[in-house]
């Protein structure tokens, strides 16, 4: 098992949208391919900064999931065409990580 911790900026105002629009859209349509999205945050000081994290079983799971989200005619067609007008897709970082044996996170 693994976490994928994703962090995001937003374009200058368009953190609350962007906050919205995954807590509306994106991770309801997610969680309905199967994703489990374990934490979506915002930066208590950084007003472009939104992290959300994303566990996986294995990178069979990983992968089997992501071509059912990112390869599905609603992501494609409806959901991804918005993402540009929110956020600075060149700023995303992604890290894989692994609970350790005390993290209450599994």
């Amino acid at each position: 098992m693994f976490f994928e911790l994703r962090e995001y900026r937003t374009l200058p105002g368009q953190r609350e949208n962007w906050l919205k629009y995954m807590e509306e859209v994106i991770i309801p349509f997610q969680v309905s391919k199967g994703m489990i999205v374990a934490g979506s945050f915002v930066g208590e000081e950084e007003e472009d900064l939104y992290i959300w994290m994303r566990r996986f079983e294995s990178e069979e799971d990983r992968e089997r999931l992501y071509k059912a989200v990112y390869q599905s005619p609603e992501w494609i067609n409806e959901i991804a065409p918005r993402i540009p007008e929110m956020m600075d897709r060149e700023r995303i970082v992604v890290r894989r990580i692994v609970p350790g044996p005390c993290s209450i996170i599994r």
